[in-house]
């Protein structure tokens, strides 16, 4: 089934399985396509972000369970209050399926990573269709759900255009700018390999 994704501006790309067919304004898509799916979203739509930070998101922190929240927060932990923790194969595979979630819920389509080496978080990884990318040692800056906050330049990952993989990210702001200043928190929906692998209630 073909599925129109549009924002507010009026661009819109055309999702075939796991592919863009088509991109372009929508009033031609539309028109090109009258049986296919709209979804209009708030916003823009930009490729997805790549997180730099996937070692240090996934295997060397803790995403705590809602559940945990009163006792240990809601943000990742990281070194003294992460080893205050008993850790085994199954509390890092669930943590990583959290930290997966959470970095799709910031427009998130791939972390970078040198290779995982825990095999809990790489399977846990491989099963949510998060994408991975290569990277030689660690890029710096402080580990964050959010690119914008990390204090490096925020990466992409490939551009939105016919044939390319259907991963793509739609912010609930204005323009590339405000989402600059505002952060990826403002992500309304995420598409990784044209499923709608996140969407804000």
């Amino acid at each position: 089934m073909l599925t129109i994704h549009a924002d507010s501006r009026g661009h819109a790309l055309v999702v075939e399985g796991a592919w863009i067919a088509e991109a372009g304004p929508l009033e031609k898509l539309a028109a090109d396509r009258p049986r296919a799916r709209v979804r209009q979203w708030p916003g823009i739509l930009t490729p997805g972000l790549v997180n730099l930070s996937g070692n240090e998101l996934l295997e060397e922190a803790y995403h705590p369970d809602p559940r945990e929240a009163d006792e240990l927060g809601a943000e990742p932990l990281f070194g003294d209050a992460l080893s205050m923790l008993t850790m085994d194969d199954a509390r890092w595979g669930a943590s990583a399926r959290r930290g997966v979630q959470r970095m799709l819920a910031h427009g998130t389509v791939a972390a970078a990573c040198e290779e995982l080496r825990n095999r809990a978080v790489r399977d846990a990884v491989r099963r949510t269709g998060l994408g991975t990318m290569g990277r030689l040692g660690r890029p710096g800056g402080a580990p964050s759900l959010d690119p914008y906050a990390c204090g490096l330049p925020v990466e992409f990952a490939a551009p939105r255009e016919r044939g390319s993989a259907a991963r793509f990210a739609v912010f609930d702001v204005p323009d590339e700018a405000a989402l600059a200043e505002r952060g990826a928190g403002t992500c309304v929906a995420t598409v990784v390999e044209g499923r709608l692998v996140y969407r804000r209630r």
